[in-house]
């Protein structure tokens, strides 16, 4: 594909923002429409951005001939559901991590994407963040093995709002969004599938319905294991946090930054292009329409995570009260 590739970005919140300001640092790309819930609100953003074509209904973009791509950054349980419309349009679609909010959603995706034959990537940012690529690069050389990873995912949300400090119309989840990105990356860092997990929460709040505070433990065939702990009560610091322990050294990753054990700085900003996680998820996106391959992070690769997730939900049900 040598002319410009045209996106549909469907869901102008918080993340959506993200993803066309990353857009517009990449050249050959082109958003051509803009979805979003309320429509004042959709046509201020395709007005900033300099989008034609703004729409409350992701089938009026899907509509649109001259659409390649689109990029989903809806609430999480529709995100299966329109993963599928997409391919089935013809379309290639990133879709904002979470892929799924269950394993059937997940697969449900996968097959779409093998009979379609486009390219299917989901939001897995901490593949690209140049500080874990960094450590992955090391692994890579033979420098550097995880042998525990400790991670951190802290948040103040007792509210439903999202990252912007807005009302939300859908309730986020510990397990099958914020989780998601540390197991998928346990095992991308490792090498290895992984071979045990566990998991607890708290309390499951009264008004919005999810566990509000979750601890997960994670083995990786390696034998390498994860701490997980995750939380919307804390007031701060606020954000994930990531310690690498390893064979030969320790590293601090607070997303595109990079730390050693004693809390210097490591430079990693020649690692890539760019020091912005999402405008290197979207660059490898691309990337991979234009070039006809799966893309790291494509929903083939990134399954077993949602396979993990899968069985942790089911053991947090069966636990009793």
């Amino acid at each position: 594909m040598s002319r410009s590739i045209k996106v549909a970005l469907a869901g102008a919140g918080a993340f959506g923002i993200k993803h066309l300001d990353a857009i517009r640092l990449i050249d050959g790309v082109e958003v051509v429409s803009v979805v979003g819930r309320e429509l004042d609100k959709t046509q201020a953003v395709a007005a900033k951005y300099g989008i034609g074509h703004a729409a409350t209904d992701l089938a009026a973009s899907l509509a649109l001939p001259e659409v390649d791509a689109v990029i989903l950054c809806t609430p999480t349980q529709m995100h299966a559901a329109q993963a599928i419309a997409c391919l089935n349009a013809g379309k290639h679609v990133q879709i904002e991590i979470p892929l799924a909010d269950s394993l059937d959603g997940a697969e449900a995706v996968a097959r779409a994407q093998r009979a379609a034959g486009k390219v299917a990537m989901v939001g897995h940012t901490r593949r690209f963040n140049p500080s874990h690529q960094w450590v992955h690069r090391r692994i890579a050389a033979g420098e550097f093995a995880v042998q525990q990873m400790d991670v951190q995912t802290y948040f103040f949300r007792r509210s439903n709002i999202n990252a912007l400090g807005e009302p939300r119309s859908w309730t986020d989840h510990l397990l099958w969004h914020h989780a998601a990105h540390t197991v998928d990356l346990f095992a991308y860092q490792t090498g290895g599938d992984i071979v045990a997990a566990n998991a607890l929460q708290g309390p499951i709040h009264p008004v919005l319905g999810i566990a509000m505070d979750m601890s997960i433990q994670l083995k990786a065939s390696t034998g390498a294991i994860c701490t997980l702990s995750l939380s919307f009560n804390n007031e701060g610091p606020l954000g994930t946090f990531f310690r690498y322990i390893g064979d030969t050294g320790t590293y601090l990753a607070r997303y595109d930054d990079l730390f050693d054990g004693k809390d210097r700085k490591i430079d990693v900003s020649t690692v890539a292009v760019s020091m912005n996680g999402i405008e290197l998820q979207d660059r490898e996106f691309f990337a991979a329409i234009r070039e006809g391959r799966e893309p790291d992070a494509g929903v083939s690769r990134v399954l077993p995570c949602y396979r993990t997730l899968a069985r942790l939900e089911r053991q947090l049900a069966a636990a009793p009260a």
